[in-house]
């Protein structure tokens, strides 16, 4: 009986799942091509040649601390700096008011006595007898304010027509030497233009302006005694010519250079509308720059109220009120400076160093007002 042949056993392909077919969550982990080898076996070595720092990753770390170390120099030297930077301005605010105060203070106490001796008579009297040890202050404050004022009425609208000529009208080849001739003007010495005055507008005035003044507008009712007087070619009217001079060109500059800000759109805007060169100042010009324009009108005001040197050679030195303006009189300052040198009596001294207080705040109380009027013109626009 023939045997069977045996049949062939077929071998298959086992299709069971493997650590490296699993469907499990990745873990990053090599794995072994060796199914029965433990899966973490090649992923700790790697791990471990990993964290073994090679030669360049040492420099590389060292490179890192140093930079890390230099920029923690360089925070700590600004921060260094920066408070150096502070104080030195700080402290230049500071000297400011230091001085100011001290110099209040200076003159307060040096007219101590005076201010003793006469109390509140030394602001209302008009005596300035020397001999007699009688001083007030009113003549100086009167002088003071009268040749400021004449200054000021003549210079605002000097100022603004030279400001409006160079921003405006003037050709532009005209502009710069105008400009540079105008801050010129603000260089010169007060001493110098206190001798122009004496020698040469004085002389003018004496013959060919005050007699007509005096006999044409003297006859006016009312204002007809403002310009009363012998012709002598010195007086207040004459020192607030002078004065009037000297501030122009302060004034001018700064009208001038706030002028210069107002943005070119507004002004062609308002030329297209068919507006005159007048009505784009006066409505678009002044406007957005009255407070700047106002600022520098007080700071004009500032300076002729203390001018010294021009004041004293031209307005007479006469310790005279009166209400004509060709008449002489002093201010505070010419009032200090002709005298100062000598006062060897105490209270004459004290008496000129109490005048001197009396200027000093005079003049913090109009640019205290100053200030307070571009406060609130500020705050109205602000509303606005």
């Amino acid at each position: 009986m023939p045997t069977a042949t045996p049949r062939p056993r077929r071998w298959t392909t086992c299709r069971c799942p493997t650590p490296s077919s699993s469907r499990s969550r990745p873990t990053g982990r090599r794995t072994s091509s060796n199914p029965f080898a433990p899966p973490d076996a090649h992923a700790g070595t790697a791990r471990r040649a990993r964290r073994r720092p090679s030669p360049g990753d040492q420099d590389l770390a060292a490179t890192a601390d140093a930079l890390l170390l230099r920029r923690q120099r360089r925070d700590r030297s600004d921060q260094r700096a920066d408070r150096a930077f502070r104080f030195v301005f700080a402290a230049a605010g500071v000297f400011v008011l230091v001085a100011l105060v001290a110099a209040a203070l200076s003159m307060g106490w040096g007219g101590r006595t005076a201010l003793a001796e006469f109390g509140l008579d030394f602001l209302t009297s008009t005596e300035w007898d020397v001999g007699a040890g009688e001083f007030g202050a009113l003549v100086p404050i009167f002088g003071t304010l009268v040749t400021a004022a004449i200054a000021m009425l003549i210079a605002v609208p000097v100022s603004f027509g030279i400001a409006v000529f160079l921003t405006e009208v003037a050709p532009p080849w005209m502009r710069t030497p105008v400009g540079v001739a105008i801050e010129l003007l603000a260089g010169i010495p007060s001493i110098i233009y206190g001798m122009w005055g004496l020698f040469v507008l004085a002389p003018v005035l004496a013959d060919h302006v005050y007699p007509w003044v005096s006999e044409v507008l003297g006859e006016i009712p009312l204002v007809g005694i403002l310009f009363q007087g012998p012709p002598l070619g010195i007086g207040m009217l004459t020192a607030g010519l002078v004065l009037a001079v000297m501030v122009i060109p302060f004034i001018a500059s700064v009208m001038r250079e706030v002028f210069l800000t107002v943005p070119a759109r507004l002004k062609e805007s308002s030329y297209a509308l068919g507006s005159t060169t007048w009505e784009v100042v006066w409505d678009i010009v002044l406007p957005y720059t009255k407070s700047a324009v106002i600022g520098g009108i007080f700071l004009g005001l500032g300076r002729a109220l203390g001018e010294t040197m021009a004041v004293t050679f031209v307005i007479g030195n006469a310790y005279t009120i009166s209400a004509a303006l060709l008449e002489p009189g002093t201010s505070i300052a010419s009032t200090i400076a002709n005298e100062f040198a000598e006062a060897v009596d105490p209270l004459h001294r004290s008496s000129l160093l109490a005048l001197g207080f009396v200027l000093f705040a005079l003049t913090f109380v109009v640019l205290a007002a100053a200030k307070f009027m571009l406060m609130r013109l500020e705050r109205r626009e602000g509303l606005k």
